[in-house]
């Protein structure tokens, strides 16, 4: 990497920095906000193997239910008498880095942390989950239906290590802690994963269109999600 790499960037985070190789002289002032990478910058240099990374020291926290969220279309019940219906859901999990940022959008970040969690705790590290199934559903007159899902997550705190063949930012080696939040295996820690049917009373607008659309009146339908 060029070592006159433009710095444009103010007033972000910081990556802690370490010497090496002697890339600086003893006793040398500390580089300026402006002389720094971000985060995002050094995991793009991870992400595609311009920066030789590790991640290091991982330590890996207590299972725990993430959020319900929606799996499902959703079956709106406009008749007068209960709607039974078999409905079909996928859901896909992936992992996120501690700034919100997608661990599965490429590149070589999740083989890293697989890798090294393996080695630490002798089992892999899944970046993403996906699953799918079907359930019968019941809704209520006047009432929308769909399927949710909960899945088992847990979070692996620890240190990207990126080594540059040649000084970026003035150094051979930049630090920056982590914490990636991914799907974990059902019944980790004694955590199941979980999907529930859930429904509510349609909205004003809603039973409105039952009535006005004639495709719908008097029937369920299925909304895709």
């Amino acid at each position: 990497m060029k070592t006159n790499r433009v710095r444009r960037y103010g007033g972000r985070m910081l990556a802690v920095t370490m010497v090496a190789c002697g890339a600086t002289m003893a006793g040398a002032l500390p580089a300026s906000a402006a002389d720094q990478p971000t985060k995002p910058e050094l995991m793009a240099d991870c992400a595609s193997g311009l920066g030789k990374c590790s991640f290091n020291e991982p330590k890996l926290g207590e299972a725990y239910l993430g959020a319900f969220h929606q799996v499902s279309d959703s079956l709106f019940n406009c008749s007068s008498s209960d709607a039974t219906q078999s409905m079909t859901w996928t859901d896909t999990v992936g992992s996120t880095d501690s700034l919100g940022g997608s661990v599965t959008a490429g590149g070589n970040i999740a083989g890293i942390i697989d890798l090294s969690v393996t080695a630490t705790y002798s089992h892999t590290w899944t970046s993403t989950h996906a699953e799918s199934s079907s359930l019968n559903m019941t809704v209520k007159p006047g009432e929308v239906g769909w399927i949710s899902r909960a899945q088992v997550m847990q979070k692996v705190s620890g240190t990207w290590q990126t080594h540059y063949d040649n000084p970026a930012w003035g150094h051979y080696y930049w630090f920056v802690p982590d914490t990636i939040t991914g799907p974990a295996k059902n019944g980790t820690d004694g955590r199941s994963n979980a999907v529930v049917v859930k429904s509510r009373p349609m909205t004003a607008a809603e039973k409105k269109s039952c009535s006005a659309d004639a495709s719908h009146k008097n029937r369920a339908f299925v909304q895709q999600r």
